[in-house]
């Protein structure tokens, strides 16, 4: 299949976004699409306003934003532009792919995947959506009854989308993130920090998360008596008060960021991991096999990344500690974590049995499929 794809030129929409777990894996499929076959031109469709508009042209690829949002829970200004808002987008959307002239297009989550594979799949052409977590996002449960190919990371699937179009691919990671071997030392160059000291990663998604960070902040100084640094990204909203919380401790080795570009470095210069449950941080976490301590989001639809890190859990893989335990347990349980070694490569070998590595390229196979080679 890939050796056929190799020879054609073709040409591919994908679309998608609004956080970390939607974008990442829209670049690694696209990085993979270029992987097989450098010629293969790729056209991104976000959201105006989105962290993809930023992230997507750094990766090295165009986008086009439409104006889309979702629904807001109470009736605010916003959810009056809404419909506005959805036929502009489609407007917007129809006329993207007339010019573009997709082969296939492929859709992520997200709100503006919406606009666009609707429009795709009423054309005709080939669609294909990608579902990284248990329990699917509005837009993915919509689109399912008119896309071709559904590609997920879980099983039992059916409950939500139509059993004949689902293929169980894993999710796609990049590469990059996860090519950490032999990387440490000179990670722990770049962040500046000891190599005679456990290094603790703290993540709490692409845009942070308010409870992980203001425990962190409560138990700066348990680990720092512990002999523990942190590579800490905090996300927007809460960097400035990290920084302040650690701007007498930086020659302590706390290392506070909004974000981390470099996540092939701190997971390589990680002993220790704390994070949300989302299905991209699990996947790179199998991947890299790094020893964790999930705290999932509360909120998340169908407690569906208290169930991705329960499934790890009972692989004896890794740590959970639900949101409201984590205030009283979270610094006791990290530090219990860094000081048993046993434990950490217990769970390393385990991690390493749950890992899909080479979900980008099934999903890839599944568009060439789409395609018609």
């Amino acid at each position: 299949m890939q050796e056929a794809y190799k020879q054609r030129r073709l040409k591919f929409i994908i679309s998608g976004g609004g956080t970390g777990g939607h974008i990442f894996p829209a670049i690694a499929i696209a990085n993979t699409l270029k992987k097989i076959n450098e010629n293969v031109e790729i056209l991104f469709v976000g959201a105006k306003g989105k962290m993809e508009m930023e992230k997507v042209p750094a990766a090295g690829y165009p986008i086009e934003g439409l104006w889309i949002s979702g629904l807001q829970r109470k009736l605010t200004l916003k959810n009056l532009l809404f419909p506005f808002k959805v036929i502009y987008s489609l407007i917007r959307a129809k006329k993207i792919i007339n010019e573009f002239m997709p082969d296939a297009v492929v859709g992520v989550g997200g709100y503006a995947s919406g606009p666009t594979l609707r429009v795709a799949s009423k054309k005709g052409i080939p669609t294909l959506i990608q579902e990284q977590n248990s329990y699917p996002g509005i837009t993915n449960k919509l689109l399912a009854k008119n896309v071709d190919k559904i590609c997920v990371a879980y099983d039992g699937m059916e409950k939500y989308f139509p059993e004949n179009k689902i293929v169980k691919t894993g999710n796609p990671i990049r590469q990059d993130v996860i090519d950490i071997k032999g990387k440490k030392e000179e990670a722990l160059r770049f962040f500046n920090l000891d190599d005679k000291k456990k290094t603790l990663l703290v993540v709490g998604g692409s845009q942070g998360a308010v409870s992980i960070n203001k425990n962190i902040h409560k138990f700066l100084e348990l680990f720092m008596d512990n002999n523990v640094q942190i590579i800490w990204q905090t996300g927007k909203l809460y960097f400035e008060e990290a920084c302040e919380a650690t701007n007498e401790t930086v020659e302590k080795g706390i290392k506070a960021v909004e974000f981390i570009d470099r996540m092939d470095y701190a997971y390589a210069a990680a002993d220790v991991i704390v994070s949300r449950a989302g299905a991209i941080a699990i996947s790179e976490i199998c991947a890299v096999q790094k020893p964790t301590v999930f705290v999932p989001l509360p909120f998340a639809a169908e407690d569906h990344q208290r169930k991705n890190a329960q499934a790890l859990v009972d692989k004896n893989a890794a740590l959970m500690i639900l949101n409201h335990e984590a205030s009283d347990k979270l610094g006791s349980m990290v530090i219990d974590l860094i000081k048993d070694e046993d434990k950490q490569n217990e769970f390393s070998r385990n991690l390493s049995k749950l890992a899909i590595k080479n979900a980008s390229e099934r999903i890839v196979d599944e568009i060439f499929c789409l395609t018609k080679l």
